[in-house]
């Protein structure tokens, strides 16, 4: 049974001829005709009585119109959704990031996106890169914005760099302030507010601590970003943050840079290598490229397979 002996099925039985059913589907009488008796042999009953030139439905024809004509509109539904998705009229992508970037790099871009294409509904997983690495392998996401290098031993990944970000130290005015610019070796003994296990920025912050012999002191741990912001705010101690963030959180907090060599962080965008990307989370990845560039973050010219 084909869509299109359905479709001269019902033109048929809602004109109850032949010729015009034929000129109402754009096709010769004889073909249609041979088509409806295709179909009629394939479903073994006569779906409309002849006699005398009057053509009416059977008990056959009664029963499968209602049929019909849902399977066909169906089908046009299927073919309008279908078409809808592949010019990005509608459709979705699942975006994983880390929370810092949440509060940094997206709002913008995603803004640029919806602007572009209101028809896409973004959905948003904040979490660390090992968690969002986990995520793409179940096929959870479609992309996630990651902190390189990625967590070892990691599935097989697509991925770009996006740029590359300067760490810096954030604290309350009313605070003593910190010496300018500030050493790693500086935070000895000083009051930390550091981020949950599993964010990317506490690994980094810790793991640079220890690398000058000493283990930082928290005040505060486990919070998010906002979190982690507020309480330096409120004089609980001093916080690593991205650049990018630092710049966004307002004039209230200090901003101290890393003495060299510092603290950076690269970010890149990753997919899975085995699976393409829907169109639309390929269009978000081309806006996110363009967004960097714009801005002259550092972008690679080439995926990295990892």
């Amino acid at each position: 049974m084909q869509l299109q002996q359905l479709l001269y099925f019902v033109a048929v039985a809602e004109t109850r001829h032949f010729t015009r059913a034929a000129e109402r589907v754009h096709v010769s009488q004889p073909s249609l005709s041979q088509q409806i008796r295709a179909l009629e042999k394939e479903l073994g009953a006569d779906l409309f009585g002849r006699a005398r030139g009057n053509i009416a439905l059977t008990d056959a024809g009664e029963t499968l119109l209602p049929l019909a004509r849902r399977i066909l509109a169906d089908a046009d539904t299927a073919r309008r959704e279908v078409q809808e998705l592949a010019q990005l009229r509608r459709g979705r992508v699942r975006l994983g990031a880390t929370p810092s970037l949440c509060t940094g790099l997206l709002p913008e871009v995603l803004r640029t996106f919806h602007d572009l294409h209101p028809g896409i509904e973004l959905l948003i997983e904040e979490s660390g890169s090992h968690d969002l690495v986990r995520e793409l392998a179940r096929g959870s996401l479609d992309l996630a914005l990651v902190v390189l290098p990625l967590p070892s031993p990691s599935p097989a990944l697509t991925t770009v760099e996006l740029l590359k970000e300067d760490l810096v130290v954030v604290s309350s005015p009313e605070v003593r302030a910190p010496r300018r610019p500030v050493r790693i070796a500086d935070l000895a003994g000083e009051p930390l507010v550091m981020f949950r296990h599993g964010y990317d920025l506490r690994e980094l912050t810790v793991a640079a601590c220890r690398a000058e012999g000493f283990e930082p002191t928290f005040t505060v741990e486990g919070g998010e970003m906002d979190a982690v912001l507020g309480f330096v705010r409120a004089g609980l101690g001093v916080a690593v943050v991205p650049r990018t963030v630092a710049e966004r959180a307002g004039g209230d907090l200090r901003v101290t840079p890393l003495a060299g060599p510092g603290l950076r962080r690269t970010v890149a965008l990753a997919h899975r290598s085995d699976v393409d990307p829907p169109r639309a989370a390929r269009e978000l990845q081309r806006v996110l490229l363009d967004s960097m560039a714009a801005a002259g973050g550092q972008t690679a010219s080439a995926s990295t397979k990892v």
